[in-house]
This record gives C-alpha cells, sequence and structure tokens, in this order.
C-alpha cells in the first residue's frame, strides 16, 4: 500500500463511551457552530482515502459497493462514494431505504450523487463484485439486532475486503454486544476518538480518522485529549 499512516498506540488515545460521543456530537454543533455537513465531508473524505490505500494505493477502475443507512454514517458513505467516483472508481451504492427516509443532510449527499449520475439503488439489489466494499450503514447508536432493509443488506455475503465507517454495522458499541447479522470489517475507520466496544474482532484494523473536533470539546466532557493527528488526518491505532 502506498501511502503511509502513522501509527500510534491504543491506550494514547482517549476511548469514549455512547453517551460521550453523543454529547461530543451535540456540542460540535450546537456550541462550536461546526455542522454536521463539515463533519460527514470529514469523514467521508477520510473513508475514500482509506479505501484508496486498502486497493493498492489508487481507486482508478476498482470496483467499489457502499452500502449505506438513512442517518449520519449512511451520509458519509455517501460522501465516501461521491469522493471515490472523483478518483476514478466505478462505484454503486446500495441505500437501506427509499431515498423520501434519508436524513436532511444524508439526503443532500444522495441528491449530488443522483445528478453526478451514480447508480443508487434501495436495498440489496443485483449482486456486485467489487473490490472493496464499504459499509456505512449503521452507526454508534445502534441498539438491538438490526431490521429491515439495513438488515437485508448487512446480512449479502461478502467476498471482497469490508472498510467500515465508525463502527461495523450489526456492533452494538453501548454493551459490545454482536448482533445477527452483521458486518465482519477488514478495516474499520472510527471517528474523532475510538469507542468502547470497538475492540472487538468483527473491527478489524482499526483506524482513527480526524473530523475536526476541537480539544475545547473534550474538555468539556471532561476527557484529557492531545491530538494524535499531527502527521496527518488518520492514524492506525495498534
Amino acid at each position: 500500500m502506498s501511502d503511509s499512516v502513522t501509527t500510534v498506540a491504543r491506550d494514547a488515545v482517549p476511548w469514549l463511551s455512547v453517551k460521550e460521543m453523543i454529547e461530543v456530537d451535540r456540542l460540535m454543533i450546537e456550541e462550536f457552530g461546526i455542522s454536521l455537513v463539515r463533519m460527514m465531508e470529514n469523514a467521508g473524505r477520510g473513508v475514500a482515502s482509506l479505501a484508496r490505500r486498502m486497493l493498492g494505493g489508487d481507486a482508478s477502475g476498482a470496483r467499489v459497493l457502499v452500502l449505506c443507512g438513512t442517518g449520519g454514517n449512511g451520509g458519509g458513505g455517501l460522501v465516501a462514494a461521491r469522493h471515490l467516483v472523483n478518483a476514478g472508481a466505478d462505484v454503486f451504492v446500495r441505500l437501506s431505504s427509499e431515498p423520501s427516509r434519508l436524513t436532511p443532510v444524508p439526503a443532500q449527499q444522495h441528491a449530488i450523487l443522483t445528478r453526478m449520475g451514480v447508480q443508487v439503488d434501495i436495498g440489496a439489489a443485483a449482486p456486485v463484485h467489487a473490490n472493496l466494499v464499504v459499509d456505512a450503514v449503521l452507526g454508534y447508536s445502534l441498539t438491538g439486532a438490526p431490521r429491515g432493509l439495513a438488515a437485508e443488506l448487512i446480512a449479502v455475503p461478502l467476498e471482497a475486503p469490508v472498510l467500515s465507517l465508525d463502527v461495523p454495522s450489526g456492533l452494538e458499541l453501548s454493551t459490545g454486544s454482536v448482533h445477527e447479522p452483521h458486518i465482519t470489517a477488514t478495516a474499520t475507520l472510527t471517528l474523532a476518538a475510538p469507542k468502547h466496544g470497538l475492540a472487538h474482532p468483527v473491527a478489524g484494523d482499526l483506524y482513527l480518522a480526524d473530523i475536526s473536533v476541537p480539544a475545547a470539546v473534550y474538555e468539556r466532557i471532561g476527557v484529557a485529549y492531545q491530538s494524535p493527528f499531527g502527521a496527518g488526518p488518520r492514524v492506525m491505532l495498534s
């Protein structure tokens, strides 16, 4: 793989609970004015960057299947799909709902992809022989087993390497439980800070992406923080 990534020890960064991460997101948007659009763009760009690395350093001509949910995690997947299309990949997107059920910011990302002519299907649809699968179906707030079309997407057998955004779909971070169905990731790119529950084999190699959370946000929740991103916006946790 072509680009270098700094490796840091897992205990060198703070690990957050789901409750703490929810408060980080709230502070970012409501009190620091860093919008969900900005965070989602950073997340999706980070996924696309790591996807290139997993594709050997060049996405040109690669076939990438992107599985997306209805919320913020799915929105990050849609952003990643756009960046990968722009990088020359052949991208196929599968949504876990009708586009009308997307929350507002992911809906904007879906509209952009539609205008770009990217193939976006609902549910499992026809099989895609992909070089890489991006899993952006369910995020850190999952409680209980996946349901509906989200469960159908997750249950499809995947033969290609899988890159999960923030958390492998089906892994419930608040309890550490792995539900059925679930994704077993080759690598997981988690956002801002690692969450308790990610120290699980289904997460694969664990990476951490900078989505521009200021240290002052962590201070507000009583967490001591020193940025691990001095050498770049993505690190691998050893």
